[in-house]
């Protein structure tokens, strides 16, 4: 079983959101990208550390990958497709959330396999 804190994906998650967190410090933004970059990064971040800490959970790289969707059309959603970096740490680290949600799944169903059998 996986123990807590162990699993290099959730640490990447964890990486990612705050990377998109602390971005309106770097790139232009409008009000309504700053805000979307920074609600969305700390969710990521917040639920790559709820995965660290509860491995066999599994309904948790679920949320993680909705949540990289979510990051990479906001863009279009939020109307900040023309600010270019803004945009672009959206797209990035929306596709690297959800890839690190999709490896995150075999471990996260052997953990909750594991805890799932009688000891």
């Amino acid at each position: 079983m996986t123990k807590a804190w162990t699993r290099w994906q959730d640490w990447t998650e964890v990486a990612i959101g705050v990377l998109v967190l602390l971005s309106p410090l770097v790139v232009d933004t409008s009000n309504a990208a700053m805000w979307t970059m920074i609600v969305l990064g700390a969710l990521i971040a917040i639920d790559g550390l709820v995965d660290l800490a509860m491995p066999a959970m599994i309904y948790g790289e679920y949320v993680q990958m909705v949540l990289g969707a979510l990051l990479f059309i906001s863009p279009w959603v939020m109307s900040y497709s023309d600010l270019m970096a803004a945009s672009w740490v959206s797209w990035v680290g929306g596709v690297l959330t959800v890839a690190a949600g999709a490896l995150a799944m075999p471990s996260a169903n052997a953990a909750h396999s594991a805890a799932a059998q009688p000891h």
